[in-house]
């Protein structure tokens, strides 16, 4: 073999370890981003999960029942209206305690709606708590300028894939109870990452015996509406 054979074997050698190195880099690196990914999207379907589930806890202490579909949920933040109790005044100021008292000592048919007409009438002088309706939205999550409720309805990174959720009432113990569960498949909120990697993963949740995705709640058993990433 001469030299410029040598030469060229030597080069085309030196070729495929540089790509045999580079196929061993990237088989090692290559779970560590699709790791990295998961995490980062599950970030944001864990933050839409809860969303829901927050409101889902409004509308069943408005309804006494959990919402069967996500449209019904953004129909209740858009329009619907929640009783709270509201603090006027305070306990630690003396003079409109006392003040207060001798309101409610000359009227004792006076209620609390009827000093809160007083509250708005003028009087500042007043300490008492009321029931008030208020609307949804202008209670939960108003002080989240980003907060979209339409995009509730989807799984994020998914293509507009539409979020899992069914609710229930079922006996436990002879009691009739309000369930329900949201879920998010790794299957959609993982789209476009290796499909591979996402099919071990989901073998991986299942042989543990748990969801392959994302889920709040369950309508087969009272879980106090967790997560199972919590």
């Amino acid at each position: 073999m001469n030299k410029a054979v040598k030469t060229i074997v030597s080069i085309l050698l030196l070729f495929v370890i540089a790509g045999l190195a580079y196929k061993i880099v990237q088989s090692i690196q290559e779970p560590v981003k699709f790791n990295k990914a998961v995490k980062a999207r599950e970030s944001v379907g864990i933050q839409r999960m809860k969303d829901i589930r927050d409101l889902q806890v409004a509308y069943k202490s408005v309804n006494g029942k959990f919402a069967s579909t996500i449209d019904s949920l953004i129909l209740f933040y858009n329009t619907g209206k929640m009783e709270v109790l509201m603090q006027v005044g305070s306990n630690d100021d003396s003079l409109a305690v006392a003040h207060t008292d001798a309101i409610k000592k000359a009227n004792k048919k006076i209620t609390p709606q009827d000093l809160y007409k007083m509250y708005q009438a003028g009087d500042k002088n007043l300490v008492f708590t009321v029931k008030s309706e208020i609307p949804v939205r202008d209670t939960l999550f108003n002080s989240r300028k980003d907060f979209v409720p339409d995009s509730l309805k989807y799984i994020p990174f998914s293509g507009k894939q539409l979020t899992e959720m069914e609710a229930a009432i079922k006996k436990v113990s002879g009691v009739d109870v309000p369930l329900f569960e949201a879920r998010m498949p790794y299957k959609k909120l993982l789209k476009g990452l290796d499909n591979q990697l996402r099919i071990n993963l989901d073998a991986e949740k299942k042989a543990q015996n748990r969801f392959e995705g994302l889920q709040v709640g369950s309508i087969s058993a009272p879980n106090n509406n967790a997560g199972n990433w919590e």
